[in-house]
């Protein structure tokens, strides 16, 4: 087990040293499989795996999300550039499938997963994709700048005039939250993708913002990853703490590009995507 490290990463980013001090994160652990540019990650719905969009391996790499060690893998064989992990109600997984300009659909038995269907209607590039609960496949076509929605393997709506989208995120209640990664900033959509809110600029300062999670109480914690931090964002928007030196580094607190969220608990895992690894922390808001 490597040193622990506690991590008061405090902002010098217009925040109150009140707010600072409540937010703090610990490093536990770093992972040691071999992964090559891991971007999004996603828990299995029993909490025992911890699926990671392993893009230059073209799979998914399944980690013990206790230890990182590998259980399993899948997708080699016909993926390419595998970007994002997402699970619907019945369990079945969704990967975005980037160049091969589609979302495939899995059925897991255990480890095991058997490809049951695709989405690749009016999107190129897919890199984010959410089952949301009111049945529809949410997928953000990055080369084609768009957000789709699909119902019972349809498109049924669309917004344009993105750059570069990455993540969807649900939201509480319902709504979506996306990473407009071109455009370095965050946007919550309702359900029929009408913008509802925007986080850019100053005191975000987002420079290719790419995937996120977020919390039951509204809590975003997103993947800068041109600035190599890691943000997190209280309901009300404030800037609660970043982690990360600013700097393409490799250590605790340190990152290069990262891509990947995964949160459940107080725990978080992290796609330290230029060092090829998952990292893990807890973290607490008091």
């Amino acid at each position: 087990m490597p040193p622990r490290f506690v991590l008061a990463v405090l902002l010098c980013l217009a925040l109150a040293p009140s707010a600072a001090a409540q937010t703090s994160a610990e490093f536990v652990s770093a992972s040691t499989v071999d992964l090559d540019n891991p971007h999004d990650l996603k828990l299995s719905p029993d909490g025992k795996q911890l699926f990671v969009a392993d893009v230059g391996n073209n799979r998914v790499a399944i980690l013990d999300p206790e230890t990182l060690t590998l259980i399993a893998e899948f997708g080699s064989d016909h993926q390419s550039g595998t970007h994002d992990v997402d699970f619907d109600d019945e369990g079945r997984v969704y990967i975005a499938d980037t160049k091969n300009g589609r979302v495939t659909i899995y059925e897991m038995d255990g480890t095991d997963a058997k490809l049951v269907g695709e989405l690749l209607e009016r999107t190129l590039g897919p890199e984010g994709v959410l089952a949301h609960p009111n049945g529809r496949i949410y997928v953000a076509g990055a080369w084609t700048d768009n957000v789709v929605a699909y119902e019972n393997g349809k498109v049924v709506n669309e917004l344009t005039g993105l750059s570069a989208p990455h993540d969807l995120e649900l939201a509480p209640g319902g709504d979506i939250w996306l990473s407009d990664a071109g455009n370095d900033r965050m946007v919550l959509l309702s359900p029929d993708l009408q913008i509802k809110r925007e986080l850019k600029g100053a005191p975000y300062n987002f420079n290719g913002v790419r995937y996120q999670d977020v919390l039951s109480d509204g809590t975003i914690i997103a993947a800068d990853k041109n600035n190599h931090t890691v943000k997190f964002i209280a309901p009300d928007g404030k800037l609660l703490l970043v982690l990360g030196t600013g700097k393409a580094e490799k250590g605790p607190g340190k990152f290069t590009t990262p891509e990947g969220i995964e949160v459940r608990g107080d725990t978080l895992w992290i796609s330290d995507s230029g060092n090829d690894r998952i990292v893990k922390y807890t973290f607490k808001t008091e």
